[in-house]
């Protein structure tokens, strides 16, 4: 009975010490996987910021704590920024963790902005006479008539332009009787008379053909024709038959629409992408599928207070009048060309008044990097600092990741 006994006991030690050796056999320093090996605590491998100094389950979860051995790690946990978690491979897979690399890239961008169609202000004439007189014929007679350079608008009859006309007909008259006069003195001041009365003639922008033809024939013009000073379209007219006019009054506006102007409103944060020269394409509701090509001219020098926009102007060439003014359509302003430090814009994690991305540092560790964040091109966002090059940083799975890392 004794020998029975004994046998029983050694039987239930030895089950005993296995048992042991396979509940704690890799977290104790017993074992053939642990031989002199320190071990530092034992961890939660869901959540690795739960220590103990002793083998046993994780309160929360219930799993079996692993135990984490000296120089078994690349990083050890303490060595780790704050917030700093650690995911094991297989919950990785699991969360659908993907990665990415920050590199330099020449990024390019475009600026998408509402539009309208306006005049080119340097390319509008607008017509007056320097007589007081009254409209005779009206050869233009309609807004929106497209004129050419040097065809005719109006005729006038100007009782002050007749008088001189005649003053220069009689000068004329004196300067050939003179001819034949040995008082050469008198012959010089002739002259002078009938250059003086020709010039009087010439600033009432009386063409010089008209006055040939008044030393030619002898006859003073009755009524003077007023011509367009520029090709265009009539886009005001206030001449009318035997209308009384005089220097003060705007008879013609004429537009010339052969180049337009396009004033696009961009957003403040987008301004400083916009340079002078810069190319930008237009499109329209109107023409479908058609894109006009110009270039920014100019660039306000003020924000409006209201919208935060900023006006841009552009010109465009309007080939076969297409341009309309008061047009609206919309503007791409083409930026970037600069090489930039760029992550995919799911990396970043926006909270508003920070930016983070998580940094990958290896061994299952995963770092929270405050970064600041630059211009967006695509799926691409520039980061001005907090990121180097060839840093690998998370793109998919990091909102589960900062999760963890606000609860450690």
């Amino acid at each position: 009975m004794k020998k029975i006994l004994v046998v029983l006991c050694v039987a239930a030690a030895f089950a005993g010490g296995y048992g042991y050796g396979r509940w704690y056999g890799k977290a104790g320093s017993s074992g053939p996987a642990s031989a002199g090996r320190k071990i530092l605590y034992w961890v939660d491998p869901m959540h690795p910021w739960y220590k103990s100094d002793k083998p046993g389950t994780a309160p929360d979860c219930g799993m079996k704590l692993v135990a984490v051995y000296a120089g078994e790690d690349k990083y050890q946990a303490n060595d780790m920024p704050a917030g700093t978690v650690r995911i094991a491979p297989a919950k990785q897979q699991l969360i659908g963790v993907a990665f990415s690399t920050a590199e330099y890239e020449t990024a390019t961008s475009s600026i998408r902005a509402a539009a309208r169609v306006t005049l080119d202000e340097t390319k509008i004439a607008r017509v007056q006479s320097k007589l007081d007189g009254w409209i005779d014929q009206v050869f233009v007679d309609f807004t929106g008539k497209l004129v050419k350079k040097g065809d005719p608008l109006l005729t006038l009859y100007s009782p002050e332009a007749l008088a001189t006309q005649q003053e220069y007909l009689i000068a004329l008259k004196a300067q050939r009787q003179m001819r034949d006069n040995p008082v050469h003195d008198m012959i010089g001041s002739m002259d002078n008379l009938v250059a003086a009365a020709r010039r009087r003639l010439e600033l009432w922008d009386i063409s010089p053909a008209q006055i040939d033809e008044i030393a030619r024939t002898g006859q003073p013009l009755k009524n003077l024709t007023l011509y367009s000073p520029s090709s265009g379209f009539v886009t005001e007219r206030n001449a009318f038959p035997k209308q009384h006019v005089g220097p003060d009054a705007m008879l013609y506006t004429v537009a010339d629409l052969s180049t337009v102007w396009v004033v696009a409103d961009v957003f403040e944060y987008e301004a400083a992408g916009v340079r002078v020269d810069q190319p930008a394409a237009l499109t329209l509701a109107t023409f479908p599928g058609r894109v006009f090509r110009g270039r920014v001219s100019y660039i306000m020098p003020q924000v409006d207070a209201t919208t935060r926009t900023l006006k841009v102007r552009m010109q465009f060439d309007n080939p076969g009048y297409a341009l309309k003014p008061e047009m609206y359509g919309e503007v791409d302003l083409q930026t970037g060309g600069a090489r930039r430090l760029m992550v995919p814009q799911t990396a970043v994690l926006n909270s508003g008044d920070t930016q983070t991305v998580f940094v990958d540092r290896g061994n299952g560790y995963f770092e929270p990097r405050a970064v600041k964040v630059g211009a967006q091109a695509g799926d691409r966002a520039e980061i001005l600092s907090g990121l180097k090059r060839g840093e690998r940083v998370v793109t998919a799975g990091n909102f589960l990741l900062d999760s963890e890392s606000r609860l450690k």
